[in-house]
């Protein structure tokens, strides 16, 4: 049984704790369990109770008329209020109760009505992204299992993959050349994705070597293919012994090249002398390039 404080309730929900001890007090809502010394913990049903309650309170429900419902009418209420939802706060709680369930029919039903109204862009930089983000504080307070990590990462995945194999080939005339990697030992591709959509959307031409990828298998690609930027980042420096010398060898290897940096090696470019290694934070810093 996964278990939760009082802390991870406030990070996962948006509801201060001090509001959830209230609810509790007064409402009846939810009842935490207790360790042996008294100190409050909630379980994945507790987790979701409080989520589906948070979307109905904002939708002007009266805390004290919520504390009414049985958990199923509950439950039966978001569904109905949440059919033509474009509350992006609304999207992440559902999808933390969906990513709870396994359930990736409501997932991609989500994502369908995000993207309807937001754009494909718009729904991952506004709500997959910080939904993620949301996973990650999951993820570091041992509440959230790897495997429903993965189950959810792959549906956003898929999502881009395919977005990304619909796109029409390069057509812009003054196309450029992007080879995109991660380097060795860091494994998580969503943004790298994301990134690869933007620039072939933009008319560029693609090169996408992914996870992983051997320093050496890079400058093979590099010296054949002659690209004009290279696009790379990592999620942490787990990877590395020094960022900073990561970024220096893969400058030095690839002068004739603008490498484009991002994650936590956008925040070491520059603490280099290298013009040809620079950082960008976003989608539209990217842009700039493209």
């Amino acid at each position: 049984m996964d278990r939760y404080t009082i802390s991870d309730l406030e990070k996962l929900t948006g509801i201060m704790a001090g509001t959830i001890r209230i609810w509790e007090r007064r409402y009846r809502i939810i009842k935490p369990h207790r360790t042996d010394t008294n100190r409050r913990w909630y379980d994945n049903d507790d987790l979701k109770r409080i989520l589906n309650i948070s979307i109905l309170y904002r939708k002007g429900i009266k805390i004290s008329t919520i504390a009414t419902f049985s958990g199923t009418e509950i439950e039966e209420k978001v569904k109905l209020l949440t059919k033509e939802s474009t509350d992006i706060e609304t999207h992440l709680d559902e999808l933390i109760v969906a990513m709870s369930d396994l359930d990736e029919d409501r997932i991609n039903d989500i994502l369908m009505r995000s993207i309807i109204n937001k754009g494909f862009e718009g729904t991952f930089t506004e709500v997959v992204f910080p939904f993620l983000r949301r996973v990650g504080i999951m993820w570091h307070t041992g509440s959230v299992d790897i495997g429903s990590e993965h189950f959810v990462s792959n549906i956003f995945r898929k999502r881009l993959i395919t977005a990304i194999d619909s796109l029409s080939p390069p057509h812009n005339p003054g196309k450029k050349k992007f080879v995109l990697y991660l380097p060795e030992n860091e494994l998580h591709e969503m943004g790298l994705l994301f990134y690869t959509y933007i620039i072939r959307k933009a008319g560029h031409s693609i090169m996408y070597l992914g996870q992983s990828t051997p320093f050496v298998g890079l400058r093979d690609l590099v010296e054949r293919w002659h690209p004009d930027y290279l696009v790379t980042g990592a999620l942490t420096s787990l990877p590395f012994g020094k960022p900073e010398d990561y970024l220096r060898r893969i400058g030095g290897a690839f002068r004739e090249q603008v490498i484009l940096v991002s994650g936590v090696l956008a925040s070491y470019a520059g603490k280099i002398s290298m013009n040809n290694v620079v950082a960008f934070e976003s989608v539209n810093d990217l842009r700039k390039y493209l």
